[in-house]
């Protein structure tokens, strides 16, 4: 007897084979060139990504091309685990993390405007209010991405970091009340954000400091930064796969984020 395939799988691949649902790459391309994270001093801060060029059919490997690489488990478009931060310290690593949680669906707030009025914009409850008027309200297990335009940047790094006359790095990030909102009146898997971090750039400052990083790792909520093509995705509707590797106690993990995006 031919094994039957489950109908909701089966239609799943059948809409993606024709196109009825797109696939969209959330990830920015890794590379000796992609903007990392940078702390102040004394602050150790995580190298970049690296080649060790193998062999490329050459004497080194007549019949192949690989190559070893070396980067930092914050580094590209990458995944923050509850345990990165001290207020996660004995909660989940990217090893321990149960895996259904790689699978949400993606609630995409668009605060471009508020962003470019001001560098420093963080998110607010308010913001988040308004989108569920508007969209419906924010389901546990959801993602939660602030769409910022910041994207567009990835590429002129002077812009991306947008580092200002007091030495600081002017950039969106979620606020700490929307922090605790979300994790605790939304029970949501986490947030994404397109700039190199979840929180401000100017977080540093805030009380407590880096507070997105805080209350939802605090609360065992993950993170996931550089995002690219968020302008892509709907409001609502948007299923988004986040698999970070299998790095034992790893804090987090570059990764490639695909998103599944009905055609309407």
């Amino acid at each position: 007897m031919p094994l039957k395939v489950n109908d909701t799988l089966k239609d799943l691949i059948s809409n993606i084979v024709t196109g009825d649902i797109e696939v969209v790459d959330l990830s920015q391309e890794l590379n000796e060139e992609t903007p990392v994270i940078a702390l102040p001093e004394p602050f150790k801060t995580t190298g970049g990504f690296k080649y060790n060029r193998l062999s490329k059919y050459d004497e080194d490997g007549l019949g192949w091309y690989w190559n070893d690489f070396v980067a930092g488990e914050h580094v590209g478009t990458h995944f923050d685990a509850p345990n990165h931060w001290v207020s996660g310290k004995g909660k989940n690593g990217v090893d321990t993390m149960p895996v259904k949680n790689m699978i949400a669906e993606a609630c995409v707030i668009n605060v471009t405007q508020e962003s470019f009025n001001n560098a420093d914009y963080c998110l607010t409850i308010g913001d988040i209010l308004a989108y569920e008027e508007k969209f419906g309200k924010i389901q546990p297990h959801s993602w939660v991405i602030m769409h910022t335009g910041w994207g567009n940047y990835s590429k002129d790094h002077e812009k991306y970091f947008n580092v200002g006359e007091d030495g600081m790095s002017h950039t969106p990030g979620i606020g700490k009340e929307a922090s605790i909102f979300l994790a605790e009146e939304r029970d949501v898997l986490g947030v994404g954000v397109e700039t190199v971090g979840t929180d401000a750039g100017i977080a540093a400052t805030f009380d407590p400091m880096f507070p997105n990083h805080h209350y939802m790792h605090g609360a065992n909520k993950y993170g996931l930064a550089q995002l690219a093509n968020v302008d892509k995705l709907p409001a609502r509707g948007a299923v988004i796969i986040t698999n970070p590797l299998k790095i034992t106690g790893g804090s987090g993990s570059p990764l490639r984020v695909i998103a599944l995006v009905p055609k309407n």
